[in-house]
């Protein structure tokens, strides 16, 4: 590891923004839950590699709740937040909110938690920046990763 990994890191929040498109909604003019998941995989992606700004990929989707559905012409935002590290992995946590544009009703529509993996340029696993818990939300949030953790780990036979 080296010295700049050992100073833990604050975790940005990004945001991702579009609008939704009738090619990206099903006969009900809501949104495909792929196209979802397609945004929500790409904001982990970006929270991840802002973070600990090394390649990363998506190991594994963990808790996805779709909530109320995405009509077509609204605006969606994707929030993502780095919650936990480990050695080389990362749990990302994402939300998904829909807008209606003319009347700007916000609502939060899907959550979800994807388990991210930092690699070098030859695909070996890399140590990661450990993560600087500013105050108790953030702490509440470690320990959700935490436990996600735990799960992943207790399924791959890793306990």
């Amino acid at each position: 590891m080296s010295e700049s990994e050992d100073i833990p890191r604050v975790a940005p929040e990004i945001r991702i923004a579009d609008l939704v498109l009738p090619n990206q909604a099903n006969n009900l003019n809501t949104m495909f839950g792929g196209e979802v998941l397609s945004l929500m995989d790409k904001a982990a992606g970006i929270a991840a590699l802002q973070f600990c700004r090394k390649i990363v990929v998506t190991a594994s989707t963990e808790h996805i709740d779709f909530r109320t559905p995405i009509h077509t012409g609204e605006i969606i935002e994707a929030l993502a937040r780095v919650i936990y590290v480990g050695r080389s992995s990362l749990i990302v946590r994402v939300h998904i909110y829909a807008e209606h544009p003319l009347i700007g009703e916000r609502r939060l529509c899907t959550t979800g938690y994807f388990s991210m993996v930092a690699l070098n340029e030859r695909g070996e696993r890399v140590t990661v920046p450990r993560l600087l818990l500013e105050d108790a939300g953030a702490q509440a949030e470690w320990e959700t990763g935490a436990a996600l953790r735990r799960s992943i780990d207790a399924r791959r036979g890793r306990c």
